[in-house]
Parts: structure tokens; C-alpha cells; sequence
């Protein structure tokens, strides 16, 4: 259509192109570009432009894509003096068909200079595309602005991440809301056409595996939303989503959503990949990087990326066994064996979460390539980095969306793929059904000192809606499911009952609280009927406030927290008289044995034994000087050391094993009295290597004596061991609360409970301060769950008697004052 068309004609044919069954998709907008192509080549022609006159395309029209209702951005472009009345004679035609227009008449320096002071306009100019006219002039602005945005990157594109994060806070997120702006939420068409422009720097790119369909599918909802109402509008109502959902055959308007849910999640992760990349690049630049930036596109391989160059130059630092820091992400070692490891997955999201940083983008889709399938039951490892990772609060939120983009969380929780993306018709919620599982379990890390189980805890809000995705009553369904996951997950059938408890009864607390009256004894039978248990109880009343805090602001009130206490106060003084826990079981032969051995001698008596997942598992080893390493893998070693009583015992060994990089997992210590020559104190430890490698048992055992007959100073050694750490970054956690049991905890001694994250000798601190309180530990019962240690110590007097309730709250403050 090279001769000039009369509006009225364009506009039919414009129509007539809309209206017909094909082609839909990408392929319609390019052939509207084309048609609006021809018809202002007509118009420009007709209008009688000179020589070096070229009419140009900008922004979406410059990408050749037109959505039905989408504005002309045309910019007419002139080498010389120009003719005033030619700009109108092209204008005005386009406004009496009716169509919006965002047009300009420059020149190519009067257009490099609005670039240069208008983020916006540079970006529409660097889809500049050539419709009429003169192509050189076109070719010089298209060069001389390209030219342009890569020298000032470095200035431009924190500019550019300031606007998305401006429209993010304005617009929300895209894949969490009901009414989502397609275009200017995070995650959305702007984030699409930003993610072009960093890549037109050359100083990155953005992982393209998935982000193109992405924005086809945003871009077909777009228009189908426009042809549905008629309006040139971006935001998707919910009174037109069934009319779009049929436009595009889709089944209804919750799998339209379900779709451009997943869509927004691609662009919103790729954003979160290229920016850091731009911060690295920029840094490197500025000199405040350890490497030299390249000019590269980092995310197009094979999932290696940027960091598998240069490593000799960057520096790495250790966090966890086959995982280290680098560059402000966490990164595979370089004698990691993802094929050979299933753990590894989430052993870097626990590190990388619990440390404040991400997993890069290289290392998760390495390890999704790489790692088979954990084993079922999973490795207590496997379960406890899972905790662990869940109890960084806010920090794990990042490192799921990596392992979600990859497809690391389906594989491990093959129910997630139910609710993955789900939405939520309900004004009260303001995420997604998984999401909401996830900020529940953030919610829920900042109340892990309020229960004696926070794993249960963490793992109850994560899953406590995962039977959303099924039919009938979303609670019924996920008790179901919740066993299959516990058993698959390696709980025992007492945490896997908990569990069930748990998601079965989520919101029996908050109904019950707020529509039954609480002085009726029934009201609190029905709770107690449930729970049966106060750690239940205490499991329960978290779950709910976490649950509901992370609904949004109008599903938890002060007057709903008043209820729900209340209710809680009254089963839990119903429940307060059920029965002891039960006695602790007899020592072994082998523990006797070591008993003995250290009372004969005086000196500490020690064995070693590998647990399942070791490479000798049931071998016992004892600890003899010369011996070697112990060759098994971590989580699977337990330690057996039996020594004559003395002061400050717990936390010299706590100290020595600290030395060691030593991590505990659980330990018990009790008092026997084998010959009667006097008390012999019993301690069992589960530990792991923090970094796989075990130290030989002869030079363990050698430290312990060392420590224990005062020619090792343990607590000057850490000190300087940790002056000369560097510093990392950590995360809020939640302050440690050391607490004195009531009396009915034990009619001997006096119970100290104390709940804190777990960190490199606290075991050792805890074990100083109760030592210069001048208190014996008769017992202890010592654990780690996840990032969490929950501890109980049995204290007496020198004379073996319960301490008096004034000397008890002494003894806790020291406590406190030693964690800080």
C-alpha cells in the first residue's frame, strides 16, 4: 500500500484484521505493524516530504508489535530546515481514523539530546525502526543512540532499576495479583522491554530460557484483554478475565491467572539474575569488584555462566560442604560432585539463605541438570537443610524462587506443583496459595523460640494448605497428603502424627477462639480433644498466628490475638497435668564399658561410631592414637565420651569439638556411677563436619585430653579463630530465650530450657556461663533442628540440690548475657 489510504479505509482494513480467526499471537501484531506501516508510508508520500525526511517507528511499534489498542509512537525525523505544514498533513489523517498517536518531529541530534535527558524517550528510541522515507537518517539515529546508551550505561542503568522498582511499589507484583497491571507490575511487559535494554549495553544479559515465551504469553493476554473490552487498558479485571480466558481458549479464569502467574515469575526472576549481574559489572568498573568485567552475555550456555571463569583471581568463601561465597552469591566448590550428592541442592539454598545471600543462577540450573532425586525416606541431612533454610525468615524467600524457576521445588515436593501459581479468590489473601505457604513459613521462623519443635513448625507452615490444590475441604485433603510428605521426608510416626495434627486442625484455634464462647468447658475440651499434648498446643498456637499474619493485614487483629491466647491459656492449664515424659532409657554395654574405663583411669574415654549414609555404617571405631580420618559422610558420625566429673566439663568438650569445625546436632549428657569410685559423666554427641572433611579421632581424642587437664585453652583458640574469620553478613534471627522450667519439670534439679540459632561454639558459651554460675550439670539433653538449638540442661547445687528460685533466674540471666 504504497499510495495514500483514506482513514476510513485503514480503518476497515484495521478491523476486518482484528476481527478474523487468524492470525492471532505475534503473528497479528506484526501483520497490523505491517498494515500501519503501509498505510503512513502512503501518507508520508502523499504528504510530498523532501529528501532527508524518514518517518520512524519508537517503543512497541518499534518492536513491530502492535496490540489492538495500543498509541502510534512515530517520530517524523528531518536532516534540515522543514516544511511546518508537513508534519499535519500526516498527522491528521492518523487522528481522523480514530487511532492514538504519540508522535514528535527532530532531527537526529534534537532526538539524541531528549535521549540523553529522558530515560523514557531513550528507551522508545532504542526500537527505533524505519517506516518511510529517507533509511540513512534512520540508520544514523539508530546508531548514534545505541552509541550513545552503551557509554553511559554505567549512569543509565541504575536509573533504569530505580523506574522498575518505582512501578514495582506503585503496581505490585504481577504474579500475586487478582487484578494484575500487565504491563507495569513487576514481572510485566515494562520488565521485559528493561531487560532488552541491559542487554543492548552489552555488559549483560538476561537468561533467556523461558523468558520469551513469557512475554508472548503476557503480550497474548494483552491483547486479548483489548478485543474483549474494547479499551486500550492494561490491567485485567476481574470481570473480564472469563471473557479473555475464552478469547484464548483457555479453561477458565483461575487457569488464565495460573498462566500469567507463571509468565511474571520468569520475568520477574530473570530481572533478579540480570540485575545482580549489572551490579557485579558496574562494581568491577567502579574498581570496588575483585574481577575484571567482561563484555559477555553470562547466562546463554550450558548453566556455567560468568562464574566459571577468572576463579583464580575472585575470592571464595567456605559455607557449607561443597558450597561457597562469591561475589555476593552462593556458588558450587570446586570439588563439588552434584551426580553424586542429592543433599547439595538444598545444603546451598540452607547456606546461602541462612548466610543473607542467593544461590546463583549458574549454580541452580547446575544442580537441576546435575543431582538425581533424593533417596525416600530422605537423609536426615536432606530434612534438616530443608529447616534450615525455612528458618531464614525473610532471607529464604529469593533462594525458593531460584529453586522454583529450576524446578528444584517440584522435584522435591512433588505436591507443590498443585498449588504452585494458584490463586486465591478471597479479599482476606493478598498471595497466591504457595506463597502464602512461604511467607507463612517466614512468618513462623520468628517464633521458633515459642516451641520446643521448631522443624515441626516450620514444616507444618509450609505445607499446612498444600491440599489447596485438591477438591473438597483443602484441610481434610492435606492431612493426607502431609503423611505421605512426612514419611517420604524421614519423620518419625510421632512428628508425622504432629504434622497431621497440624495441617488437619490450622484453623481450628481461630474459629474456635472467635465463634465459640470461651467459658463454656466444652470450648476448651474441643481444643485439648485435638491436640492432646501441650507441644502440640504451643505448635498449634504458632502455626495459627503465623498463618494468619501472612494472609494480610484483616486476617489477624489484636481483639483475634486476645481470643486465641485466652483460648490457648485455658487448654493449656487443662493439659498441664498429663503425663511425665517418660525415663530415659539404660546405658549400653558399650556405654558402661566406657564408663568404666574412665573411671579406672581417670582420664576421658572415647568411641566413634558411623552412622547411616557412612561409609563403614554400623562399624564402630575406637579412638587410638595413630588411627586415621574417619571416612564417613556428614550427619553421620555419633561420639561416645565417658570422663571423671569436673567443673566446666560441658563446655570444654563443647569447645574442643567447636575447635574441630565440629558441628552438634544433639547430645545428651548423664551421670553414672559405675564402681562406685565416684561419678563419671556420659556424653553422646551427633555431630557433622561443617565442610565434610572429619579430623582423625587420635588427634581429637589428644585435644580432649589437652583441654581437660588445662594445657589447651579452648575458649583463647576460638577467640582468635574467630578475630581472624572474616566478617559475613548474617540475618535477623530471633533473640535466644533461656527460660527456668516450672518445678513440675523435675522434682531433682532444676531444668534450664534454652532456645537460640544455632552458631559455632554456643554449645561452648553456654557451657562457660553455667560454669562460672558455679552450677553442676547433672543432665543434658541437647538439639539442633535446622538453624535452631533447642536445649535443656538439669542443674544442682555443689550439694546435688535444685536451685532456689532466686539463684535459678541468676543462672539464666548469665546465660543470656553469654549469647548476647
Amino acid at each position: 500500500m504504497t499510495t495514500e489510504t483514506s482513514p476510513s479505509d485503514y480503518s476497515a482494513a484495521r478491523a476486518a484484521l482484528l476481527a478474523a480467526p487468524r492470525p492471532g499471537g505475534r503473528d497479528r501484531r506484526t501483520a497490523l505493524a505491517d498494515l500501519t506501516d503501509d498505510w503512513l508510508e502512503g501518507l508520508l508520500t502523499a504528504a510530498g516530504a523532501p529528501a532527508g525526511v524518514a518517518l520512524v517507528a519508537v517503543g512497541g511499534y518499534g518492536r513491530g508489535e502492535l496490540s489492538p489498542r495500543s498509541d502510534l509512537d512515530v517520530l517524523l525525523l528531518h536532516a534540515g530546515p522543514l516544511d511546518r505544514a508537513l508534519p499535519e498533513r500526516i498527522w491528521y489523517p492518523v487522528w481522523d481514523a480514530g487511532t492514538a498517536l504519540d508522535h514528535s518531529v527532530r532531527t537526529v541530534a534534537e532526538a539524541r539530546a531528549v535521549a540523553a535527558a529522558d530515560l523514557k524517550a531513550q528507551l522508545g528510541l532504542l526500537d527505533a525502526r524505519h517506516i518511510a522515507g529517507d533509511q540513512s537518517l534512520t540508520a544514523a539515529l539508530r546508531s548514534a543512540v545505541l552509541a550513545d546508551w552503551r557509554a553511559s550505561a554505567p549512569a543509565r542503568l541504575p536509573e533504569l532499576r530505580e523506574l522498575g522498582r518505582e512501578r514495582a511499589e506503585r503496581h505490585g507484583e504481577l504474579s500475586f495479583l487478582l487484578e494484575p497491571d500487565l504491563k507495569e507490575a513487576r514481572g510485566g511487559l515494562r520488565d521485559v522491554v528493561a531487560l532488552n535494554a541491559v542487554a543492548a549495553t552489552w555488559l549483560a544479559d538476561a537468561p533467556r530460557d523461558g523468558l520469551d515465551a513469557a512475554a508472548l504469553r503476557l503480550a497474548d493476554v494483552r491483547d486479548a484483554l483489548h478485543l474483549a473490552t474494547g479499551r486500550a487498558t492494561e490491567r485485567l479485571s476481574l470481570q473480564d478475565q472469563d471473557q479473555v480466558a475464552e478469547r484464548l481458549g483457555v479453561l477458565d479464569a483461575d487457569a488464565l491467572l495460573r498462566q500469567v502467574y507463571e509468565a511474571a515469575r520468569t520475568v520477574a526472576y530473570a530481572s533478579d539474575v540480570t540485575w545482580r549481574a549489572v551490579d557485579r559489572v558496574l562494581a568491577a568498573r567502579a574498581g570496588r569488584g575483585r574481577r575484571v568485567a567482561r563484555l559477555a552475555f553470562p547466562f546463554t550456555g550450558a548453566g556455567r555462566g560468568a562464574g566459571a571463569v577468572a576463579r583464580g583471581a575472585v575470592e571464595r568463601r567456605p559455607l557449607a560442604e561443597g558450597v561457597v561465597e562469591q561475589d555476593g552469591e552462593a556458588v558450587l566448590a570446586q570439588g563439588a560432585r552434584p551426580a553424586a550428592d542429592p543433599v547439595l541442592p538444598l545444603r546451598a539454598a540452607a547456606a546461602a539463605a541462612q548466610n543473607g545471600l542467593t544461590v546463583s543462577y549458574a549454580t541452580v540450573r547446575r544442580l537441576a541438570a546435575e543431582c538425581r532425586p533424593l533417596p525416600v525416606p530422605w537423609p536426615d541431612e536432606a530434612r534438616e537443610q530443608l529447616v534450615t533454610l525455612l528458618g531464614a525468615g525473610e532471607a529464604g524467600i529469593p533462594v525458593w524462587e531460584a529453586l522454583e524457576a529450576e524446578g528444584l521445588v517440584t522435584r522435591l515436593l512433588p505436591d507443590w506443583e498443585r498449588v504452585r501459581c494458584r490463586p486465591q479468590r478471597n479479599a482476606v489473601h493478598r498471595w497466591t496459595v504457595d506463597r502464602h505457604l512461604v511467607e507463612t513459613a517466614v512468618r513462623a521462623a520468628a517464633m521458633t523460640r515459642r516451641v520446643a519443635r521448631p522443624d515441626l513448625l516450620l514444616v507444618a507452615a509450609l505445607l499446612h494448605d498444600i491440599g489447596k490444590g485438591w477438591p473438597g475441604d483443602h484441610s481434610e485433603a492435606g492431612e493426607v497428603i502431609v503423611r505421605d510428605v512426612a514419611v517420604r521426608m524421614g519423620f518419625d510416626p510421632e512428628d508425622t502424627e504432629t504434622l497431621a495434627v497440624l495441617v488437619r486442625h490450622h484453623l481450628t484455634l481461630i474459629d474456635t477462639a472467635t465463634r465459640r464462647d470461651p467459658d463454656d468447658p466444652a470450648t476448651v475440651e474441643a481444643i485439648t480433644k485435638v491436640v492432646t499434648t501441650l507441644p502440640r498446643l504451643e505448635l498449634l498456637h504458632a502455626l495459627t498466628e503465623a498463618d494468619a499474619l501472612a494472609t494480610g493485614p484483616a486476617a489477624w487483629s489484636s481483639w483475634r490475638a486476645s481470643l486465641v491466647d485466652g483460648l490457648v491459656a485455658r487448654a493449656a492449664a487443662q493439659l498441664a497435668g498429663g503425663p511425665a515424659a517418660p525415663a530415659e532409657a539404660a546405658p549400653s554395654a558399650e556405654q558402661e564399658r566406657l564408663a568404666v574405663e574412665a573411671a579406672r583411669t581417670g582420664g576421658p574415654a572415647l568411641a566413634l561410631q558411623a552412622q547411616a549414609g557412612a561409609a563403614e555404617p554400623g562399624i564402630e571405631r575406637r579412638a587410638e592414637p595413630g588411627a586415621e580420618s574417619i571416612g564417613v559422610e556428614p550427619m553421620g558420625v555419633e561420639l561416645t565420651l565417658a570422663v571423671p566429673d569436673q567443673p566446666g566439663l560441658l563446655g570444654t568438650v563443647a569447645g574442643v569439638l567447636a575447635l574441630h569445625r565440629l558441628a552438634v546436632r544433639s547430645a545428651s549428657l548423664r551421670e553414672l556411677d559405675p564402681i562406685g569410685a565416684g561419678p563419671v559423666l556420659l556424653l553422646r554427641w551427633r555431630v557433622a563436619a561443617e565442610f565434610g572433611e572429619l579430623p582423625e579421632a587420635a588427634r581429637l581424642r589428644a585435644d580432649l585430653r589437652r583441654a581437660l587437664d588445662g594445657s589447651l585453652d579452648v575458649a583463647r583458640r576460638l577467640a582468635e579463630r574467630d578475630a581472624a574469620a572474616p566478617r559475613r553478613r548474617g540475618i535477623p534471627t530471633p533473640p535466644p530465650l533461656v527460660a527456668v522450667a516450672p518445678a513440675v519439670a523435675s522434682a531433682t534439679a532444676t531444668v534450664l530450657e534454652v532456645r537460640a540459632h544455632d552458631a559455632p561454639g554456643l554449645l561452648h558459651r553456654i557451657g562457660r556461663a553455667l560454669d562460672a554460675a558455679g552450677v553442676r550439670v547433672r543432665t543434658a539433653h541437647v538439639s539442633t533442628l535446622g538453624a535452631d538449638a533447642v536445649d535443656s540442661f538439669y542443674l544442682t547445687d555443689e550439694a546435688g540440690r535444685p536451685l532456689a528460685a532466686q539463684r535459678a533466674g541468676e543462672v539464666a540471666a548469665a546465660v543470656r548475657a553469654a549469647l548476647g
